[in-house]
């Protein structure tokens, strides 16, 4: 790709990016320019191929996201259970505990991917798709644990279900994605051993899913 090519999709992405900021809003020409530093008549051109892909959709003078993008959306979470799986089932067998991804949705977690222990007598059955707030339980709290806080880690005992511990770490590091790594058990867990692992894990996945420079 030529510079000015590049230059062009990073323009493009970054006026998507910008539709997108404006949240329920739509966003106006005049907005978006200011958004991303170009003039007018750079921000019509640059809606043109993102309105034949059903990315951006106009009304006149505003500027809301098209439906084309639930089509990509709809494919990024399998592709991130995928990437997921092989983290999820060595941090499982480690800890004899199940694993799980959450992502963020608003402000519920949503677990995604969800790897329970091989060898194990018991253990939680953690259904992919379970929603709860992110101020409750270890995988939400890490959510919002912020860099630098605490010990890396969040852990809780039955703020979800009567009995049940988790420990959870913050996926970081990944553009546009807000998510945890954790795990859950009948067991108390001991977060001193655990925790690293969890964390561990989490640094792991954001490797995996990062893409490379």
């Amino acid at each position: 790709m030529t510079r000015e090519g590049s230059l062009t999709l990073d323009r493009g992405l970054a006026l998507l990016q910008a539709v997108a900021d404006a949240g329920g809003e739509a966003a106006t020409i005049s907005e978006l320019a200011v958004a991303i530093g170009a003039s007018r008549a750079a921000v019509y051109r640059l809606l043109v191929p993102l309105s034949e892909r059903g990315l951006v959709w106009r009304d006149g003078n505003k500027v809301r996201l098209g439906v084309g993008l639930l089509r990509l959306a709809g494919q990024v979470l399998p592709q991130l259970r995928e990437a997921a799986r092989p983290v999820l089932r060595e941090l499982a067998e480690k800890v004899g505990a199940t694993a799980h991804l959450s992502v963020a949705q608003g402000d519920q977690a949503q677990a995604v991917a969800v790897v329970e222990p091989s060898w194990t007598s018991f253990h939680v059955a953690y259904r992919v798709g379970t929603r709860h707030p992110l101020s409750a339980g270890a995988a939400g709290k890490a959510m919002t644990l912020r860099p630098g806080g605490g010990e890396g880690w969040v852990t809780s005992s039955g703020e979800l279900e009567a009995g049940a511990s988790g420990v959870a770490a913050p996926v970081r590091g990944v553009p546009g994605l807000k998510a945890s790594l954790g795990v859950v058990s009948l067991e108390p867990l001991d977060a001193s051993v655990v925790g690293p692992a969890v964390m561990a894990a989490a640094v792991r996945l954001a490797e995996v899913l990062k893409q490379p420079e």
